[in-house]
Parts: C-alpha cells; sequence; structure tokens
C-alpha cells in the first residue's frame, strides 16, 4: 500500500485506450466509444474480487459511504453509530444525509467495540458502521448478532482493508452494504474512486440512479432516461476506472508483497517483550497493509514515534494527536464549523460530544504505532527497518 508505488505497463496501456477511444466520461456516448466501458469493466472485475452480486463505482469512498447510506434509505435524524478511530470522512458522509454520527469506542481490534455499540442504540438508531481500519477488522460476529437482534443495518466501511478478509469472506462483502476507496493512497488505486458492495438488488439499484442524479440508465439513450427519483452527482470517469481496472488484476501481486514487509517487521517486534499487537478477530485475515502495535503507555509510545521521525523511519503514525483520524482533534466537529448552516436534528444530536470522554479508546490510540507497509520496499530494506525499529524500541523501553 499505496498501489501507485508500482505504476506500470498495464496502468498505461488502461489510460491510453481510454485517450485513444476519446470518451472519458462512464456513461452514455455509445456510438463513439466502440464498445469501451471501463467503469463497466473494473465493477465487474471487483464483483468477483469481493464475491458480491453488485458493486457500484462512485467518485470517492466518502461519497461511497454517503451513497451506500441513502440507498438503504438513512437520512435526516436517523442515528449511524460509528467508530472514534477512522478517517474524518466516515462522520462526513453520514453529516452530509442530515443524519447523525454516533461515536462509540474502539477495542482492542482497533474497530468498534459491541458492548459500546450496543450501550448506544436508541429509537434513532438506523445502521451501524464499521470501520476496517488500517487493514483489519472488527469483531464481525458480535456486531452482526447486535445488528440482528435490532434489526439494524450493518454497514462496513472497508475503504483500507482491500484484500483483507473474515471467515472466508472479504471484507466490505459481509454486512448490508459495504464501501471502498480506491484513492491515491490506497492499496488499488484510481488516483479517485469508490465503490459500494452489495447482495442486495434494491439497494445496488438505488446507488446505481443515486450517484447520477437519479437517472434510470434504461435504454441506450441518456437524454430519454428517466429520473425515479432524486440523485447527485458521485459519478467515477472512465480515465480513472481505468487505472483501476489495471490495478484490480494486480491485487493478488499487491497483497503478497504487503504480507512479506509486514510479516518481516511483525516477526522482528515479536522479539520484544513490551510490544504486543492489535487482535484480530478467529478467522480473520489482515490485508498486510498496516503493522499495528501496542507500547506500554502513551509516553513510551510519544517517545517512539518521535524517534523513529528522528532516525529516518517513515511512515509509522501515532494517532492520538493526529488531526484526522481521531475524536481528540476534531474540533471542527465537535465546535460544528461549517460553512453553511447544520439542521436542528444535527445539532441536537451532536450536543454530547461538548461532555463526551472516550477513555476506552484512549488506551487503545495513546499507545498504538501504525506502521504503513510499502509495496515498493525491496526485502532488504524491509529487514534494514525492522532492525532499526527495534534497536530504537528497546533503547525506549
Amino acid at each position: 500500500m499505496p498501489g501507485f508505488e508500482l505504476f506500470g505497463d498495464l496502468e498505461q496501456k488502461e489510460v491510453q485506450d481510454v485517450l485513444d477511444n476519446g470518451v472519458l466520461m462512464r456513461y452514455g456516448f455509445d456510438g463513439m466509444r466502440n464498445g469501451h466501458w471501463k467503469a463497466k469493466a473494473l465493477e465487474a472485475e471487483l464483483e468477483n474480487t469481493f464475491q458480491s452480486k453488485h458493486v457500484q463505482l462512485v467518485s470517492s469512498g466518502t461519497a461511497a459511504v454517503s451513497v451506500a447510506l441513502a440507498s438503504a434509505g438513512v437520512g435526516a435524524g436517523d442515528e449511524v453509530i460509528m467508530p472514534t478511530f477512522t478517517f474524518v470522512a466516515s462522520f462526513e458522509a453520514i453529516m452530509m444525509l442530515g443524519a447523525i454520527p454516533v461515536l462509540v469506542d474502539i477495542d482492542d481490534t482497533l474497530g468498534l467495540d459491541p458492548e459500546a455499540v450496543e450501550a448506544a442504540i436508541t429509537p434513532k438508531t438506523k445502521a451501524v458502521m464499521v470501520v476496517q481500519m488500517c487493514g483489519s477488522m472488527a469483531n464481525m460476529n458480535s456486531l452482526q448478532s447486535i445488528c440482528n437482534k435490532h434489526n439494524l443495518l450493518l454497514i462496513e466501511d472497508a475503504c483500507q482493508a482491500i484484500g483483507g478478509s473474515y471467515k472466508g469472506q472479504p471484507l466490505g462483502s459481509i454486512g448490508d452494504l459495504g464501501c471502498f476507496s480506491f484513492d491515491f493512497v490506497k492499496t488499488i488505486t484510481c488516483g479517485e474512486g469508490g465503490a459500494v458492495v452489495t447482495n442486495n438488488t434494491d439497494y445496488y439499484l438505488n446507488a446505481d440512479h443515486y450517484s447520477d442524479h437519479g437517472h434510470d440508465h434504461i435504454g441506450d439513450d441518456r437524454g430519454a432516461e428517466t429520473h425515479p427519483y432524486l440523485g447527485y452527482n458521485f459519478r467515477i470517469s472512465e480515465l480513472h476506472a481505468a487505472v483501476g481496472l489495471a490495478q484490480i488484476n494486480r491485487l493478488p501481486e499487491f497483497i503478497e508483497i504487503q504480507k512479506r514487509n509486514y510479516s518481516i517487521l511483525r516477526e522482528a517486534l515479536s522479539s520484544i517483550p513490551e510490544v504486543t499487537f492489535r487482535t484480530v478477530p478467529e478467522g480473520g485475515e489482515e490485508s498486510y497493509a498496516f503493522l499495528n502495535f501496542f507500547l506500554p503507555d502513551l509516553e513510551t509510545a510519544t517517545k517512539v514515534s518521535k524517534a523513529f521521525k528522528n532516525n529516518g523511519v517513515d511512515a509509522c503514525f501515532h494517532y492520538y494527536n493526529n488531526n484526522w483520524h481521531y475524536i481528540r482533534k476534531w474540533e471542527h466537529l465537535k465546535d460544528l464549523k461549517s460553512l453553511f448552516p447544520i439542521s436542528e436534528d444535527v445539532k441536537n444530536g451532536l450536543n454530547y460530544l461538548k461532555t463526551k470522554t472516550f477513555e476506552k479508546s484512549d488506551h487503545y490510540i495513546a499507545r498504538n504505532i501504525s506502521c504503513l507497509i510499502k509495496l515498493s520496499w525491496t526485502e532488504t530494506e524491509v529487514k534494514e527497518r525492522a532492525t532499526k525499529m527495534v534497536e530504537i524500541i528497546k533503547r525506549i523501553v
């Protein structure tokens, strides 16, 4: 991760094919494109990859979350439970629909804590959105059971976890709807792009229409298509889809490299008694896009993080003070700093953030170091990196 590290002839060939053909938009212009449909071809490949009936490509992972929720009827005043550890896009995508993000604690999987989810359910709760952060998963069995018990949607934000699986099922294909990102720093990249994954045909048709201004996509005359309901523009372009079409065929290659590099680093760090690792639920396999480990306390993790940076160990993140990925620094959310008026429902629904604390999440994120696994590292470079990381940690602990 990320796929752009290994751009090559395949990506250039697919992009050049679009440029030669001259049709950059995914819909219409049937006579001009001479049978070239990159987005449709990528959707078909993704259906195979995710072992799912339907895939709808969209313009980003953020768009995928909004489209998925809207397709299942989530909107104004509904509550969506989500984790404290994620990317800001998670609550942005919920709020864009007029729904209310309800943040709850994580556990040692770095994903949603089922007990916290159960405690947060109210009559307004419509969905639980699990975020498969850093290439791994939460306790999916428990979360699915909770959703079944309370008749709630289970939405998977698997934007960082393509290639991971749980009990043989690809992450993103387990819930009612799954969401993926193919932005520039994902394992599979389109430059910008995302996907909604589902086995529910109604949700798929809703996503198909909603993401393109409500077009029903019936027939071959775009101007004659009807609009069964309101929609917006979350389309992906043929250029972006072309890059992804080349990249998805390389996913096994990318996962193999990630697993090799991950395994070298993990084996080295396992020699340090003070280092422990995130819990992967039984039956789960990470995508190996990140290596996440815990140190004894916040002070140690802070010192290790600084030492890594000072000694050239890049791409290791201590999310406790990160502006993008953890609740502590999301002042723009807590204070509702918006360019436009926020609805009273959302304002009132987010009042809890003024006083809510997340001690359990702090316990894990304060001690966590998350290391991106690069595809471009040679095996020698990974081993040298592992040696340096071990030396630094041993010196500090």
